[in-house]
């Protein structure tokens, strides 16, 4: 792994129908993070070898910083899937302990592992005997607010194998309607001998930075990357004032960061001026999303990058509605370049941006093949 000019290692955080193959390219092409952690995997799903799971498995375009996280309430099923998972080029496996969308908690999985610290210890017990690659669970505070419990229910993870613990400092009730608690990622980091790695209210790179500064072994970003995907490597330019170039931090279409291709992590990054053209990177993404994913996805996907992308423009919330009606990536192009006709970027402005760190293959685009089940 390339050295990161900060001292701690910044994640990308598992979401839903975006930490996918598309987005980390998007991200790599910016200089991209230490770790990538993949969106939510069903290890049923996964183990009967749906015709759609090699997609979400596809390790581009750096799957030694790959991070597979699985999701489900079968200790055996997710045991099988981690050992499949385990035998594909990755950093490590993830168990997630922290979902809770009801329909993943009424299952049983997700944040439902938090109810029974015997129970939750066997999973990872069995999981850390057929994984030979770093293991690691995500989790929030809990199904309440008991910081004793949450430290009872990690030191029994951690004797069982777990070597990282990102905590989502909240708890199940909460989702996102009060700020984390992000000073219990400092207590609980006191608890234990592994590191504690924390997520959650990160908005910038600045907060980024003050995060990274704190009691914590690890920062993982997870709405901001989408937003700004360029994120971490604002993160890496401490030492470059983006005020002088931008007047300020926050990004709009009038602030035009137009970001060359570079080494990812490269020490040359703190010379740099960024300029970032939001118009051509959304069309980047669509070009990502249409390489590196089906075209069952290819909508539902770019809808949830916009929801998020968008917020960069004055008019965001037209555009989502826009591009919410159109149900084909050509079509979200056409709304997107309509939207910089009516409201153009600040001249001159480079049509140079980052390219994708892998091209397309000549022969097509080429996925991991499962391997046979266990």
């Amino acid at each position: 792994m390339e050295e990161n000019m900060c001292e701690k290692p910044f994640l990308l955080a598992p979401m839903a129908e975006l930490s996918h193959r598309a987005l980390r390219e998007l991200i790599e092409g910016f200089g991209g993070c230490d770790g990538y952690f993949t969106e939510m995997i069903s290890a049923a799903a996964l183990l009967g070898g749906g015709p759609l799971e090699k997609w979400y498995i596809d390790g581009g375009p750096r799957p030694e910083k790959l991070v597979y996280q699985l999701v489900g309430a079968d200790i055996g099923q997710i045991t099988g899937a981690a050992a499949l998972l385990d035998r594909l080029e990755c950093r490590g496996i993830d168990l997630n302990m922290g979902c809770c969308a009801p329909l993943i908690r009424k299952t049983g999985a997700g944040i439902a592992w938090m109810g029974s610290i015997d129970r939750a210890g066997e999973l990872v017990k069995s999981v850390r005997g057929v994984v030979k690659r770093r293991l690691s669970v995500k989790m929030r505070v809990g199904l309440t607010d008991d910081f004793e419990y949450l430290v009872k229910f990690c030191r029994r993870l951690e004797a069982e194998g777990v070597e990282l613990i990102i905590l989502h400092p909240r708890t199940a009730k909460e989702k996102l309607k009060r700020r984390a608690r992000w000073d219990y990622v400092g207590a609980l980091r006191q608890e234990l001998r592994i590191p504690v790695a924390g997520n959650g209210d990160i908005a910038n790179a600045g907060e980024l930075l003050a995060k990274e500064a704190g009691p914590c072994d690890a920062v993982m970003v997870g709405r901001a990357a989408v937003r700004q995907p360029w994120i971490f490597a604002e993160a890496r330019t401490q030492g470059i004032p983006l005020t002088e170039h931008t007047g300020g931090t926050e990004t709009t279409e009038n602030s035009k960061f137009n970001i060359p291709p570079y080494p990812p992590c490269s020490p040359c990054l703190r010379e740099m001026v960024f300029d970032i053209n939001l118009e051509e990177i959304g069309v980047w993404f669509l070009e990502l999303l249409g390489r590196w994913q089906p075209p069952e996805f290819h909508i539902s996907r770019a809808r949830r990058f916009f929801g998020f992308f968008c917020d960069n423009l004055t008019w965001g919330n037209y555009v989502k509605n826009l591009l919410n009606r159109e149900e084909t990536l050509s079509g979200m192009e056409r709304v997107w370049r309509d939207y910089f006709k009516e409201h153009p970027l600040p001249s001159p402005v480079s049509p140079s941006y980052p390219s994708s760190s892998i091209p397309l293959p000549a022969g097509g685009v080429s996925v991991p093949h499962i391997p046979a089940a266990l």
